[in-house]
């Protein structure tokens, strides 16, 4: 049975982001899987890392509890939208008090080589844009894509990280976003 954790990293719990969670446990719950959820906008922490890395900081309980959950997952989705090319500062904050070293991975004595401690996780980062995906991609450099997927999961050692675009929602229809929730829904009976 494959273990599937769900991140939504919207602060707004009216966003569309969040029937687009729902929508991919809905497709997911068709298989033989079990699915946690982590509410990011729903836990109570502190978002800064007030010391960077010279003092750690003791995680909070909602904190320990998202921990368990990603060590506890094989397929970790992330879904949240693109503000200012990255991801919302909340979410920003959520991985900043995470995915620390001795949890996520370790850099070793005397080296510039580090240890990728969550191998053997695989990733899917479905992001929600208001510009075409190509657009972001080949104009922007996908920022948002390149920080979660190349500096933040594939550094800890999860791979493969799949990557899925949902836009542009700005002026997007109600057909639109049937399709866009419809689309989900398959890839999370596909699991990937």
């Amino acid at each position: 049975m494959k273990r599937i954790a769900i991140i939504n990293g919207h602060p707004n719990r009216e966003s569309f982001n969040f029937g687009v969670a729902e929508a991919y446990k809905e497709g997911a719950g068709q298989s033989d899987t079990e699915i946690r959820e982590i509410t990011i906008a729903e836990l109570s922490f502190d978002p800064i890392l007030h010391f960077g890395y010279q003092k750690r900081m003791e995680l909070e309980p909602d904190l320990l509890k998202a921990w368990e959950t990603i060590q506890w997952a094989d397929h970790l989705v992330w879904i949240h939208p693109v503000w200012w090319g990255g991801m919302p500062a909340l979410m920003k904050g959520f991985i900043d008090r995470l995915f620390l070293p001795g949890l996520a991975y370790q850099y070793r004595e005397n080296s510039v080589w580090w240890d990728k401690l969550l191998k053997g996780k695989t990733a899917h980062i479905i992001t929600t844009i208001d510009q075409p995906g190509w657009y972001y991609w080949l104009f922007y450099g996908r920022p948002s894509v390149n920080q979660l997927k190349k500096s933040t999961l594939e550094f800890c050692g999860i791979k493969p990280v799949k990557v899925t675009y949902i836009g542009v929602v700005r002026n997007s229809t109600d057909m639109q976003r049937v399709l866009w929730l419809q689309k989900v829904r398959r890839l999370g009976r596909l699991q990937q």
